[in-house]
């Protein structure tokens, strides 16, 4: 039975968090298990983040729509098996799998994922240059399972007709009126480049999930280990749905969830076309990575007349043939923070601790 009121909310808090956090976990086992936790080396363990993205996911029927400062995880299922990396929650898994499942069903199915160009910090630092070989080969795993399905299938189709990340940037023409410092920037420096060529990203620090226009989780968990773990940060986050705004076979999903979507949209990309309601559609994702790619070739121009239109730009990967290709360059605009993965042996450490210690994945 629907509500009386239209605009009802119901709303689920989640986290994630051990027994150092709180005194109110039970450690007899039964009682645990019956409240969702779980025990590693005898520390009590609450993951109901990681547990509500999943089951998000699981029950998605058309799109996901993902923002978030990371995006690294299910490292036991990359192309090139890693030792000691840990990154082993499952949400980059379970959704490649689900548009694997979709592809296989001959149903459409559209993943967006939003992610800085790169980690908070200096650019081209020692730990960026992890978490982004990290953030990579998740990539690459998630492809290469969509890819399969392509091919076992026997459909015509591009991987990132299903699944495309992107990331936000901006470039504005000089104005007679723009604030000029007393002081010039150091020379060569990547606060420098910025200022010259007027472009620099814009850092995505939100972390959401917006499932088939109806359910959104969002909170303070990055999705990474250290978020989903339950061990290391303790993180909070809540998902929520209007019961009388669930699309059926007479109605599509139209209530604040989709609103508040269509908003960040707006503001991303600048204008709303008729597809953006229906985002599962192919037509859309060719439609917002066909506005992406035309915002990458000015932000990345050397010759630049005019303001970016807007703000979405491809995150700089595409998938042909079979493989990655870095295109245009090797490394970000005016950051020398290189894409290519790093090579193997630069995950290991001599150390008696992990080297997932000191990173944010």
């Amino acid at each position: 039975m629907l509500p009386l009121n239209p605009e009802s909310w119901n709303v689920q808090v989640f986290r994630s968090m051990d027994n150092g956090a709180t005194s109110e976990y039970r450690t007899v086992p039964f009682e645990m298990v019956s409240r969702g936790l779980v025990s590693r080396k005898g520390v009590t363990i609450e993951q109901s983040i990681q547990d509500a993205y999943v089951n998000a996911i699981r029950r998605a029927k058309n799109f996901i729509y993902i923002e978030n400062q990371f995006f690294l995880g299910s490292s036991f299922a990359w192309t090139q098996e890693l030792s000691g990396v840990g990154a082993l929650h499952i949400i980059p898994k379970e959704i490649s799998l689900k548009i694997v499942s979709k592809i296989k069903a001959n149903e459409r199915f559209s993943v967006y994922v939003v992610i800085p160009m790169w980690p908070e910090g200096s650019a081209g630092n020692f730990f960026s240059g992890f978490t982004l070989d990290g953030q990579f080969r998740t990539m690459e795993m998630m492809y290469d399972d969509i890819d399969g399905a392509i091919r076992e299938t026997g459909i015509q189709a591009n991987p990132r007709d299903y699944l495309s990340f992107f990331c936000l940037g901006n470039r504005e023409v000089e104005q007679d009126s723009d604030f000029c410092s007393p002081n010039e920037p150091s020379p060569y420096t990547h606060y420098s480049k910025a200022q010259c060529n007027r472009r620099f990203m814009i850092y995505v620090h939100s972390k959401m999930m917006i499932v088939d226009d109806e359910y959104i989780i969002v909170g303070s968990a990055n999705i990474n280990q250290r978020s989903m773990d339950g061990t290391r940060d303790t993180e909070i986050a809540m998902g929520a749905y209007q019961p009388y705004h669930i699309a059926d076979r007479e109605r599509e999903a139209r209530g604040k969830v989709h609103d508040f979507r269509m908003s960040l949209w707006y503001e991303h990309i600048g204008e709303l076309k008729e597809s953006f309601k229906y985002p599962q559609s192919l037509g859309c994702m060719q439609q917002v990575n066909e506005i992406a790619n035309r915002n990458w070739y000015l932000y990345a121009s050397e010759n630049f007349d005019q303001d970016l239109p807007s703000h979405l730009l491809p995150y700089p990967i595409i998938f042909q043939e079979g493989k990655f290709v870095r295109p245009r360059a090797t490394v970000f605009p005016d950051a020398e923070v290189p894409f290519i993965p790093m090579n193997s042996d630069v995950w290991k450490i001599e150390s008696s601790f992990s080297l997932l210690s000191y990173l944010t994945t």
